[in-house]
């Protein structure tokens, strides 16, 4: 498996285990709750149609149609028209934005079918408004961020005040590509989407009759686009100051959308991240395990080339390479030829350099260090191991 698999499948096997863990949680909180109004209906129903003489059968018959009736916006209390110009905007805002109340649904089958085309594209434009709009505010959150980091490093004057390179060029030099954390724009759009709702709840409680919880609760449903449609404002057929209280909710719903949206977002950066850190800390338990098996293994045998931990190898860790492979071989250990290989490695362009000023008759200057350390100088690949010698003496 490669890194995007390996993060594919660990995101799905969270993502079922965080919905059989919400499953358990739902389960354990609203099942009583729902076996209790069950059983309050089925006496009221008895006791209803033991009053008026009714059969069972009958009564179920009309409250069947009853429900038929609601699906198609008729309620008991008086609401407005459903698909009247208003209605039908605020149901196409409801489809674009993808939220789907679920109040009002087409019925004919030519809505039906014009609803498919009209949201395939109403949707995607506003998929593509959200991600703009998300551009665009961690475009001013960085700005913002970058103006009070610059003012911070003013007051302790690591920049000059008048905004020259002076002293501090380094640090000017390092703002250009300066970019916020993503920790700090995930708390700013927390806070910017809980004031948001905070401020449509205070408007929805007076106006709606609802109890300030179930406003907030309503809030991040419709913020969300989870849209249960158990709690939709709007929806009765006046209000006081109806034109003023209408706009509001259409600017409340749009920009809380936004700023959710955009949270999102940002916070599946930090699943990502944090996905990426869980397969680090697998990866590092794994080769740990590996090499332990590596050393755990017998000698006299043949070991895969694949086993071995994989360095980077270049010329500064040849010495390295071929000092675990002389160990092997006095050992008595067998090693595979990739193995051989790749512990042999040398950069042959760097070899063919030294060899032809080895040749040309002026070899590498060996520091006056080296040479009481006591190597000398040699030709062509003994020049080569010589000298590495001297760099790693002089370097210790």
């Amino acid at each position: 498996l490669n890194a995007d698999n390996a993060r594919f499948l660990l995101l799905a096997v969270l993502i079922v285990l965080y919905m059989l863990c919400g499953a358990a949680v739902f389960s354990a909180i609203e099942l009583p709750t729902e076996r209790e109004a069950k059983e309050r209906w089925e006496e009221r129903l008895e006791n209803f149609t033991r009053r008026h003489n009714l059969s069972r059968a009958e009564l179920r018959r009309f409250l069947r149609e009853y429900e038929e009736a609601s699906v198609a916006g008729i309620r008991v209390d008086d609401i407005r028209p459903r698909w009247d110009f208003t209605g039908a905007f605020y149901f196409v805002g409801t489809v674009v934005s993808t939220i789907g109340f679920g109040m009002t649904t087409p019925a004919t089958i030519g809505g039906k079918i014009f609803l498919i085309f009209y949201g395939l594209i109403g949707c995607a434009g506003t998929i593509l408004f959200f991600n703009l709009f998300l551009e665009r505010l961690i475009t001013v959150i960085a700005y913002v961020m970058k103006s009070c980091h610059e003012r911070q490093l003013r007051r302790k004057g690591v920049l000059p005040h008048n905004g020259r390179r002076g002293s501090g060029t380094s640090e000017v030099d390092s703002l250009a590509g300066w970019k916020p954390s993503v920790y700090y724009v995930m708390l700013i759009l927390c806070v910017a989407s809980l004031i948001i709702s905070c401020c449509a709840s205070a408007m929805y409680t007076p106006i709606e009759g609802w109890s300030y919880f179930d406003s907030l609760y309503f809030c991040f449903v419709a913020f969300s686009t989870i849209g249960f449609g158990d709690l939709v404002s709007s929806q009765n057929i006046r209000y006081e100051s109806q034109g003023l209280y209408r706009f509001g909710n259409f600017v409340f719903i749009l920009m809380g959308v936004c700023c959710i949206y955009s949270l999102f977002n940002v916070i599946s950066i930090v699943i990502k991240q944090s996905i990426n850190w869980i397969l680090k800390k697998f990866a590092c338990k794994c080769c740990h395990r590996c090499q332990r098996r590596l050393f755990r293994s017998r000698r006299n045998v043949v070991m895969p080339g694949n086993v071995r931990s994989r360095r980077n190898i270049s010329i500064e860790t040849d010495a390295v390479n071929e000092s675990d492979t002389d160990g092997r071989r006095l050992s008595g250990e067998m090693i595979s030829m990739k193995d051989f290989l790749a512990s042999n490695k040398v950069s042959l362009a760097i070899m063919q350099k030294q060899l032809s000023e080895t040749a040309n008759g002026y070899p590498r200057q060996m520091s006056s260090n080296s040479k009481q350390n006591g190597f000398s100088g040699g030709v062509g690949a003994l020049a080569i191991m010589n000298n590495r010698l001297a760099e790693t003496s002089v370097d210790r």
